[in-house]
């Protein structure tokens, strides 16, 4: 992975929405991830995390150990104009499967 150029086919469109509610006199701050994309824009996004889950991280040389498989997704390139900058990839560290130490499961 890691080519630097994802093919990303059809519309895709990821943006960060910031909510705020107010419950019994208390708000609370959120932020949201939307992702929208046509059916094409979907399943290549889809793909693409088949392709994540699916390399194999321990016989990529060009991997280094205790890193992790990504892409990174664009404005403008492979996402819509009106996206954020995305980064998706693995978890688990190549050499080590250890997570990045701010992961803190559910």
């Amino acid at each position: 992975m890691s080519s630097h150029n994802p093919t990303i086919n059809g519309h895709l469109d990821i943006i960060v929405s910031s909510n705020e509610d107010e419950f019994e006199g208390k708000k609370e701050s959120r932020n949201e991830v939307l992702i929208h994309g046509n059916p094409e824009g979907l399943r290549s996004l889809a793909n693409l995390l088949f392709q994540l889950a699916d390399a194999d991280q321990e016989s990529n040389a060009d991997l280094p150990v205790g890193a992790r498989e990504h892409e990174h997704l664009y404005p403008g390139s492979e996402l819509s104009k009106t996206s954020v900058t995305v980064i998706v990839g693995r978890l688990d560290a190549k050499g080590t499967g250890t997570f990045y130490e701010r992961y803190s499961a559910r």
